[in-house]
């Protein structure tokens, strides 16, 4: 029973993930957790939320915990909420990025970071071994409220967090897409206070239609709007809000590694990078690698997952880390990737320097990279199967130095995810499509 994928539990609605099984899993806080203790639950906007926030916190109560209901606000309003409330651990009912016919959970621990493996691992030997032993006493059942202020809190600890105040962002037009998810209030707000003409788009959640063809994952509609309105730049978040990618002035994607770029270039420029190290994931671009040693900074890679990144992080001692995706860590100001967060790190460089975003990340080497995913219900044949790992040996031969591969079950979903990279675009570009065929072939028959 593998439960946690690469960040927390996920999976369809009253299929894999049910309001049962959250009651368990409210129930295995007991483990991370003392009696009398406070655990913190958010939400994103699905129409499933609400049943399993509740199943989440009647498990937390029954073990002599007392649930904190935030509400709709994004995942890393938790972690930064947690000292306001003492809290010892905290929960987001989402499937982040996923449609809304997912859902699940993950947990952030007292310390603001999310559970690492062997923690979960023991959430889940609970869950299967059975929890009768964690009820309370009729008398010790927890208390469950609702914190009505719980928005106003995380724009207040926000601009706690920023040294030097958030940004004046007088002058700038920019355009949001808040994927009808936990964003679509807080981010118009914050942006508009400090200044900024905002556009929102995905801000009509329906419960149904978080992710659907807008925010992070999809950002052909914030192209257009971009263009339309002649923005400065554009920002798509994905349904829980801890990501955040851009759409440059020229209508140009901007992913992670470029965030990653810019920002960790202004911070050492402004002696603010102590020590000069980067972490991201196996997933980075080499180019990204390339262009931080010109700079004298190190990049230090993990495995996938934010979570991961995060720990990393902690070790290093480094103060900004992320994903090709857009999860990016400002440790700084928050312990776990806060799209918001990035966007006014971003705005606030522009805002500095004076440049554009185009301008900000277009130095940065890039490599052509390619990704494609091998639909498969046979995830845990890959590991033993020795023709592929023959397969995956030759293309790396082949692509010396000048490139690389990276193949990996998904955290998440039933795929295997097929990455190529490298200079020579066509040989990487025949690569993927050539190796993730084999991969079909080999486990689909």
């Amino acid at each position: 029973m593998d439960l946690f994928g690469t960040d927390g539990l996920r999976g369809e609605v009253n299929e894999e993930v049910t309001p049962e099984l959250a009651l368990k899993l409210g129930k295995s806080t007991s483990l991370i957790t003392e009696k009398g203790d406070s655990v913190l639950i958010s939400t994103d906007t699905r129409q499933s939320g609400r049943a399993f926030e509740y199943a989440l916190a009647s498990g937390i109560a029954s073990t002599g915990r007392n649930a904190l209901l935030l509400n709709v606000l994004p995942t890393p309003a938790v972690p930064l909420l947690l000292d306001e409330f003492a809290a010892k651990a905290g929960a987001v009912v989402s499937a982040s990025h996923n449609l809304a016919q997912d859902n699940g959970i993950k947990f952030f621990g007292s310390d603001g970071l999310k559970l690492p493996p062997n923690v979960e691992e023991k959430l889940e030997q609970f869950i299967v071994s059975g929890d009768g032993e964690s009820r309370a006493n009729w008398r010790d059942i927890g208390d469950i409220n609702t914190v009505d202020d719980s928005e106003e809190l995380y724009l207040k600890h926000l601009k706690d967090r920023f040294s030097e105040g958030l940004p004046d962002l007088s002058g700038l037009e920019i355009t949001i897409d808040c994927a009808h998810g936990a964003t679509y209030r807080v981010a118009p707000r914050i942006f508009s206070d400090l200044g900024a003409e905002v556009s929102s788009i995905g801000v009509e959640p329906d419960g149904f239609n978080i992710n659907e063809n807008c925010g992070s994952t999809s950002l052909e509609r914030l192209k257009e709007t971009v263009a339309s309105d002649s923005s400065d730049l554009g920002i798509g978040f994905d349904g829980d809000g801890d990501r955040a990618l851009f759409i440059d002035e020229a209508g140009n994607e901007v992913n992670g590694d470029r965030v990653l770029y810019f920002a960790s270039r202004y911070l050492h420029e402004n002696d603010q990078l102590r020590p000069p190290v980067v972490v991201s994931t196996v997933m980075s671009n080499l180019g990204l690698e390339n262009s931080l040693s010109e700079l004298g900074i190190e990049l230090v890679r993990t495995r996938v997952g934010d979570k991961y990144v995060a720990q990393e992080m902690v070790n290093r001692g480094a103060i900004i880390g992320g994903e090709q995706s857009g999860h990016i860590i400002f440790r700084n100001i928050n312990t776990t990737g806060d799209g918001i967060v990035t966007a006014l790190m971003t705005l606030s460089i522009i805002k500095e320097t004076g440049a554009s975003l185009s301008e900000l990340g277009g130095d940065m080497l890039h490599y052509p990279q390619y990704l494609e995913n091998v639909p498969t219900d046979n995830k845990e044949d890959f590991q033993v199967d020795g023709a592929i790992k023959a397969e995956i040996s030759r293309w790396e031969k082949k692509l010396g130095e000048s490139g690389r591969t990276l193949v990996r079950p998904s955290g998440t979903q039933d795929l295997i995810r097929v990455m190529v990279e490298g200079r020579d675009q066509d040989m990487a570009r025949r690569a993927v499509s050539q190796l993730s065929d084999f991969i079909d072939d080999e486990l689909n028959g």
